[in-house]
């Protein structure tokens, strides 16, 4: 390993994510279509699993006297958890990486605000529409019925109630989606530095991350916009109090995920400064009694 390896450790990293980045803003432009596709295709694969965690949650509860429902919020958030892992293996697009991507982008001027906000608003959208699919097969079906209903009723009611709660209900939320984001895109740091040669290995890593922020309650924006779809068009939901919820848990897992992780890294990797100090100095003079310095 180079001096220069040992001291900007990340550059694997930030090469692997800029060629991510052009290929992202190729795609949301020439065939922004097949970026929609993709990026539906992740919501398509949270709302899954979603509904699969609380159906996990209804069953435990629904044991004895409901003694293993803390059980049962660890086994759901483990399955959950290879929600990520589904959507790297499959290509698909979550907008939650992919504001790291676009900051980190942004850092080293490999892109502009409006392609930027076109690749995060076009998979968004997609997010959103693969959410709606699941949450009109739920709608039409009795997935979404009896206890596992009220699980997902009692997860919006929580997440809802901390925009009514004003200003330290809001503070809350913003920054249980900064450590949300910050989790999702740890992971993929992990996954994209090129140290992680296997698959197993990435899986967990990607498991994890989701698994932390399930269990301990941290706010994702894809993920609570799919949910309130699913108990909207089914039970109904203030509209008004769940768009205050996917603004400020947006605006915190940007900090989390484009901040913390990608600007982070960006600026911790930049070796550009130090190569044209390292130019200007030029070639070092061996110091005096060095075995090459020749003696007079």
């Amino acid at each position: 390993m180079t001096d220069q390896d040992q001291l900007f450790p990340g550059k694997h990293f930030i090469s692997t994510v800029l060629d991510a980045l052009e290929t992202k803003t190729r795609m949301s432009g020439g065939l922004a279509r097949v970026y929609l596709m993709r990026a539906a295709m992740a919501g398509v694969l949270i709302g899954i699993m979603y509904v699969t965690n609380y159906t996990v949650l209804a069953a435990f509860a629904g044991v004895g006297d409901g003694s293993l429902v803390d059980v049962g919020k660890i086994v759901g958030a483990l399955i959950f958890g290879f929600a990520l892992v589904f959507i790297y293996y499959s290509k698909s697009e979550l907008l939650t990486s992919n504001m790291m991507i676009v900051a980190i982008g942004a850092y080293y001027r490999r892109t502009t605000i409006w392609r930027s906000a076109r690749i995060l608003l076009l998979c968004y959208g997609g997010n959103i529409l693969g959410g709606l699919v699941v949450a009109l097969i739920v709608l039409g079906s009795s997935l979404g019925g009896g206890a596992v209903g009220e699980q997902m009723q009692h997860s919006v009611d929580v997440k809802l109630s901390y925009v009514a709660g004003g200003a330290s209900g809001w503070s809350d939320l913003f920054l249980r989606a900064v450590l949300c984001n910050f989790m999702i895109n740890l992971a993929m740091l992990l996954v994209y530095n090129g140290l992680i040669k296997d698959d197993f290995t990435k899986s967990l890593v990607m498991i994890m991350s989701v698994f932390i922020f399930a269990f301990v309650g941290f706010e994702h924006s894809v993920a609570n916009t799919v949910l309130f779809t699913i108990v909207g068009l089914k039970d109904g939901i203030d509209v008004g109090l769940a768009l205050g919820n996917v603004g400020i848990v947006l605006l915190g897992n940007f900090v989390g995920g484009g901040l913390l992780i990608g600007y982070y890294y960006a600026y911790a990797n930049d070796d550009r400064k130090y190569l044209r100090r390292q130019s200007l100095r030029g070639p070092q003079l061996t110091s005096p009694g060095d075995p090459e310095q020749p003696e007079s």
